[in-house]
């Protein structure tokens, strides 16, 4: 417990002034800056009453000073003003350790180092980086081989230029295994992004040449329909009863198109989930209205039992995708005269709905691909066939609004779609049955 609240603290300070705006180079660099002068702090503070004890009270004084120089380093992070710090961190270190070097001959010129090393970490500019290098480099030759015109007494000892030069040395080798790990880590999630664009764009391959054939196979039938009715191939009626089955292959186009429009939508813009309380009885009936041609066609009955007053706390318009798109799939895949169960039960926090058939169902295979592009959309009781993009949006639209979708099937015994949401707020009558007439 004690060693987890150290940690937690480490954290924060480490983390001062990161925030989720920052870019992922700044904040590199900005954890690099914190993480030298937190120890800074510390062991300035440190050689500051070490040097008060042995009677040195202007070397004492320098320490304060660049203590002080280290917390104003943070406090600049902090309130984000990044270039700022780091042109402290430069002429804090020139002139205090220059000035430390110089007249008190402790060794820390050996520090300069650790911040030519920082400077190459922090700033991209050939110019400057060439110029502080000579600047740096100028100081600690003029700090070592200068003569002593001024002997400050009592010197520091020669184990405390020994200790200054491998705490320095140290400083630099944390340094760089701090930028070597963060570069490992950012190599590691660039490959896993490039990894994971690979994959949708295999998924996107697969997913248009799929709907190149849905969209090419009725408009040829259509065309082909047209072109011999225009011949006087087909009579009237032999017309009349192509139309009722070309009706179908169009509306299931029209369908495959939308969604198609709205996962690419989506893709570019992102999806914009508006939550808000909602009934879910009259989202369900408008979403059957859509599909009553085709319910008619193969005979289908209808089991419903929602709750007028239940509300849900969802998207109404990605709400009524994911119906739509679930309906579809049990009128599809049911046969000729089964019955469609939809059904709704709710506690004070989540509410369930589920859309069931007595259809084709499916294997544990085809479940596990169910919600993902490498689903393979097969053909329905009566010839249908999807894209498959449209369960791939479902997961997706209910993933938005905190809600989670699962599927129950075996072959030959249907199949059940359950939606989990939040429940939204009750509502009074008169909204009620502003709703439903809405």
């Amino acid at each position: 417990m004690f060693f987890r609240k150290i940690a937690n603290y480490w954290n924060a300070v480490v983390n001062t002034g990161i925030h989720p705006g920052l870019s992922f180079i700044e904040t590199r660099r900005t954890k690099l800056l914190n993480i030298v002068a937190i120890p800074g702090v510390v062991l300035t503070l440190y050689f500051c009453v070490l040097n008060l004890v042995q009677h040195r009270p202007l070397l004492a004084l320098v320490n304060l000073i660049h203590t002080l120089a280290d917390v104003l380093i943070l406090y600049l992070n902090k309130k984000r003003r990044y270039l700022e710090a780091r042109a402290a961190v430069i002429v804090f270190a020139l002139l205090l350790y220059g000035i430390s070097g110089f007249f008190f001959r402790n060794g820390v010129e050996f520090y300069l180092i650790l911040v030519l090393v920082l400077i190459y970490l922090i700033y991209d500019n050939k110019w400057l980086l060439g110029f502080l290098s000579v600047l740096i480099i100028s100081v600690i030759a003029l700090v070592y081989y200068a003569p002593v015109i001024w002997d400050l007494k009592p010197l520091v000892p020669s184990g405390r230029i020994l200790a200054n030069l491998v705490i320095a040395l140290g400083m630099v080798v944390i340094a760089l295994i701090y930028f070597k790990s963060v570069h490992t880590e950012y190599q590691e999630q660039t490959e896993d992004q490039r990894k994971a664009l690979d994959v949708l764009n295999r998924d996107k391959v697969k997913l248009f040449s799929v709907i190149a054939h849905d969209i090419r196979s009725p408009l040829a039938t259509l065309e082909g329909l047209l072109l011999m009715f225009s011949n006087n191939h087909y009579s009237e009626t032999d017309m009349k009863s192509a139309a009722v089955e070309l009706h179908l292959k169009v509306s299931q186009l029209g369908e495959t198109l939308n969604n198609l429009l709205r996962w690419t939508a989506g893709q570019m813009k992102g999806f914009h989930t508006e939550p808000a309380d909602v009934l879910l009885a009259p989202l369900v009936n408008d979403a059957l209205s859509t599909f009553e041609p085709n319910i008619r066609q193969k005979g289908l009955k209808l089991d419903m039992s929602v709750d007028g007053r239940t509300p849900v706390y969802a998207d109404t318009n990605q709400l009524m995708i994911v119906l739509r798109n679930l309906i579809s799939n049990a009128i599809k895949f049911s046969h000729q005269e089964g019955t469609i169960t939809i059904s709704a039960s709710s506690d004070n926090k989540n509410v369930c709905l589920s859309v069931s058939d007595q259809g084709m169902g499916m294997d544990r295979e085809r479940q596990e691909t169910l919600f993902t592009f490498g689903y393979k959309p097969s053909y329905g009781t009566a010839g249908e066939r999807g894209s498959g993009i449209g369960l791939v949006l479902c997961a997706e639209f209910i993933r938005q609004n905190n809600g989670e979708i699962t599927v129950e099937s075996a072959p030959g015994k249907g199949t059940t779609f359950r939606l989990t949401l939040p429940a939204g707020q009750e509502k009074t009558l008169e909204e009620i049955e502003e709703e439903w007439w809405a």
